[in-house]
């Protein structure tokens, strides 16, 4: 077997090789429903935009389903190479990839049968109804590629080659970005070529996925790693849930903020569906910003889990810390382009009266206020995941979604209408970030403790 590098490289250098390549395929994944977005809201118009937003949630479960498993795998297979179990390594790849096209077909199954309350539940008005059940009524036959495919490359990532999961994504994002207009404009299709475009390019990624199973390079897989044991799932499970749960939170949040907007927004002089496309607009920009975030949080996840299994408590900390300041000086940059702009991003995805928005750049100058706070977050709940940490990493990726978030888009609504929901994101922000910071130092802690026990024992034997 190759000798694994991150045990001895330069932590700059090693993170910047795994976190370059994530953050790329996380952009190249956003890039499915920003470019959808782009076309759908040049074509249909505001209604469309407001139908992909309602049929968001959709991704982010797949997303979900997708890091439980893809993330859970990859975890655990780091930290069993580090501990020198290859056997071990190698069942939960083959374990993660059987979970993963399982769950996709479920999922699948599941939409399909029942799309129309699905779209209901999720905000769909009766206007922008029609337009999402055609649009997630094709996507969701791509669930079970988009699945394999977002959790697949994690696994790839953790054998060492970021640059091949890259590759696989960015294959078939370019794949949509080019049929997404013929289909569209040239052959007439509306919001079904959009959705027909996306499912072409999911299918390639998820072939050029499944091909590099045959030739791991730290792992010899066998048809014997392929068969599920309840142990080894639990097992990787468990360290997947933080990042599961982080996305079903944000599916969660994004369903009641839909209703919210259409609700609330009725009650304004916006009507309902002017704040509907323009939450669902904000959304599918902020992917740009959290790809980076996750990214990194995923490129550094190998190194962590790597080194952690190895006792090498020190390098842990030092990944951690330059990982915290690649992405909080990503997020301040963001920041300043969200509240510079908010015109001119909105504008990117069609036209609208000056009302429509008046709303948008309100929307986005509150609502992304704390923006800057945001990659402390996602990044320590990936660091307690990558550990084996599990119960902490989920306690953080619930912190900001379900436990501060979503109250506060029940609640402040009820006393200050549209307002609230916006004054809702950058409370939430705060919090979860200074909570995050006060767990990651305690961990620290507990570290150096150990080390400092460690160097004690043989100078009393």
């Amino acid at each position: 077997m190759a000798k694994n590098p991150l045990g001895k490289e330069k932590i700059g250098k090693l993170l910047r090789s795994y976190a370059v390549p994530s953050v790329i395929s996380m952009l190249v994944g956003a890039l499915y429903n920003i470019v959808d977005q782009f076309f759908i809201g040049r074509s249909v118009g505001m209604l469309g935009n407001a139908a992909t937003n309602v049929a968001f949630p959709l991704s982010t479960l797949c997303v979900a389903s997708a890091l439980l498993f893809g993330v859970g795998g990859a975890a655990t297979f780091s930290l069993k190479l580090g501990a020198k179990q290859e056997d071990e390594a190698a069942t939960a790849v083959g374990n993660a990839s059987v979970l993963l096209v399982a769950v996709g077909v479920v999922l699948s199954v599941v939409v399909l049968l029942f799309l129309r309350p699905l779209m209901r539940a999720f905000g769909a008005t009766d206007e922008v109804l029609s337009y999402a059940l055609t649009y997630t009524g094709i996507t969701a036959y791509g669930f079970p590629f988009l699945i394999f495919t977002t959790g697949g490359t994690a696994l790839v990532r953790a054998d060492g080659s970021p640059r091949y999961s890259m590759v696989c994504t960015l294959a078939g994002a370019v794949l949509n970005t080019v049929l997404d207009p013929i289909f569209i404009f040239g052959f007439g299709m509306g919001m079904a070529g959009a959705a027909v475009a996306t499912v072409i390019g999911q299918v390639v990624s998820a072939v050029m996925v499944a091909a590099y199973m045959f030739r791991f390079k730290s792992i010899r897989l066998q048809k014997k790693h392929f068969v599920l044991h309840w142990q080894d799932t639990l097992k990787i499970a468990s360290l997947g849930t933080s990042h599961c749960f982080n996305q079903l939170a944000m599916m969660v949040v994004q369903i009641v903020l839909n209703n919210t907007m259409t609700y609330y927004g009725a009650q304004s002089v916006y009507g309902s569906e002017i704040p509907l496309a323009c939450s669902g607009i904000i959304s599918k920009v902020t992917m740009i910003f959290f790809s980076f975030v996750i990214g990194i949080s995923q490129g550094l996840q190998p190194i962590v889990g790597y080194n952690y299994g190895a006792q090498k408590y020190a390098r842990v900390r030092q990944t951690l810390r330059l990982a915290l300041a690649f992405g909080t000086g990503i997020a301040v940059a963001f920041y300043i382009v969200f509240q510079a702009f908010p015109r001119q991003i909105t504008g990117l995805f069609g036209t609208g009266d000056e009302i429509y928005f008046a709303f948008a750049e309100r929307y986005i100058r509150v609502f992304l206020m704390a923006l800057f706070l945001d990659a402390v977050q996602p990044i320590s709940s990936n660091f307690f995941t990558s550990i084996g940490e599990a119960k902490k990493g989920i306690l953080l990726s619930l912190t900001r979604q379900v436990i501060f978030l979503l109250p506060l888009l029940l609640v402040l609504p009820i006393f200050f209408g549209l307002d609230g929901a916006m004054y809702a994101g950058p409370l939430a922000d705060t919090v979860a970030a200074v909570l995050s910071g006060v767990m990651v130092v305690r961990e620290f802690r507990k570290m150096r403790k150990i080390e400092r026990q460690a160097v004690a024992v043989p100078a009393e034997m």
